[in-house]
């Protein structure tokens, strides 16, 4: 049986789901997320790892079907190419960074990174539940900002489609069609990974 053309072609063996999570641009817009499944999502990312567990990130969820003002709301501070695709998808999701800490109030230099784990926690949940999850920085921060109530104190960092992979044929772009199909790539080990004493993760030549 012939593997998802972007199933990752590991040059080492990792675990399943890192090899199975991609990010679709197609959903299916007739299938809803139940509230269950949503927030096993948000389970797995409430474990990520911070610094002196602040837990830095927020996530508001807003359903087409339930919230369809909110909804459309954040549509509209999508780029105009964002929106093409991720109009499909049943629920958008905007995850918010507290940059201070809580306890003294001072600068969270890790709030960002810490951030990310939990959306890579979310990511690799998402994918074991069956559900496709795309994140889009394309977007207007501070009309999301203003649209949404974010209040102070908290970034607008990412905004997330999230439902059941569709067919790319019904994408509007022939570039996202032509996205869905291609292999995924990635920079060699060797690039991005030094061992002390060798020139790369490779070994030297």
């Amino acid at each position: 049986m012939t593997e998802h053309p972007k199933f990752a072609a590991a040059d080492h063996d990792v675990h399943e789901l890192i090899r199975r999570r991609w990010s679709p641009r197609a959903f299916d817009a007739a299938r809803p997320v139940p509230r269950a499944e949503l927030m096993r999502l948000f389970e797995a990312a409430r474990w990520a790892p911070s610094s002196f567990n602040e837990q830095p990130w927020r996530f508001l969820v807003i359903g087409r079907d339930e919230s369809p003002s909110p909804w459309r709301a954040l549509m509209d501070t999508l780029t105009t190419r964002n929106q093409a695709w991720a109009a499909a998808a049943p629920v958008l999701v905007l995850a918010a960074v507290k940059t201070t800490y809580d306890q003294n109030g001072a600068v969270n230099q890790m709030s960002w990174y810490d951030a990310g784990q939990a959306v890579a926690f979310l990511s690799l949940q998402a994918t074991s539940q069956g559900l496709s999850l795309r994140q889009m920085e394309g977007f207007d921060r501070e009309a999301a900002r203003a649209a949404l109530r974010v209040p102070a104190g908290f970034e607008p960092a990412v905004v997330m489609a999230v439902g059941y992979a569709g067919d790319p044929e019904s994408l509007a772009f022939e570039k996202h069609r032509e996205a869905e199909r291609r292999p995924r790539q990635r920079r060699a080990l060797g690039e991005i990974v030094m061992f002390a004493g060798e020139e790369s993760a490779e070994g030297a030549e």
